[in-house]
């Protein structure tokens, strides 16, 4: 990595191209926990599912799915779909249905607006120049109004993570045990 490099050399966008898509999976499979070392996954973090092509272009309709571009380069993502997706992909039921057991400021998370942040990564190289918390803030001005939250899961072996998530404002909503992974499902309040 060019040690000069700034966050004025990487432009956030819509991924809207089959090329952005494709970039995406790339940089989802450099970051997969079952890919990756377990020393990986302690030191950079990891993400945990794992999309296709067709999935992506899916979530694209509902919602604009942000990523960092450097040099014609997906650096870095943050996938994200409407709470309303809930019954498109049955392989998320389970996590919407811990969704459902979780409050938020003392009302039920169903009672909110949401958004659910699909998954958010950025390239080894260009962590630590807040892309993270780029990602989130773009997707949110570029969502509009109307959503008052983005809820997610991390696992709680993904430390690097949840302390990243907890920095820029996403507080801890639930936990839950699934069969592979303990979880924590953490909030983030839209303030416009």
């Amino acid at each position: 990595m060019n040690e000069k490099l700034t966050v004025r050399d990487i432009v956030l966008e819509v991924a809207t191209t089959d090329q952005h898509f494709n970039q995406i999976l790339q940089l989802q499979k450099e970051n997969l926990y079952s890919l990756i070392s377990v020393e990986q996954q302690a030191q950079q973090g990891f993400v945990f599912a794992e999309h296709n092509l067709e999935l992506l272009k899916k979530m694209a309709v509902h919602l604009p799915q942000v990523i960092a571009i450097s040099e014609e380069k997906v650096v870095g993502y943050n996938l994200a779909m409407p709470s309303s997706m809930r019954n498109e992909l049955p392989s998320l039921i389970p996590m919407f249905s811990e969704f459902d057991q979780c409050k938020y400021n003392n009302k039920p998370l169903a009672a909110y607006n949401y958004i659910v942040g699909g998954q958010v990564c950025v390239h080894h190289d260009f962590r630590g120049l807040g892309l993270l918390s780029s990602l989130y803030h773009e997707t949110r001005e570029r969502i509009g109004k109307g959503y008052q939250l983005c809820v997610t899961e991390i696992s709680t072996r993904n430390a690097k993570s949840l302390k990243v998530h907890q920095r820029m404002g996403f507080e801890i909503i639930g936990t839950y045990q699934d069969e592979k992974e303990l979880w924590n499902v953490v909030a983030w309040k839209f303030e416009k």
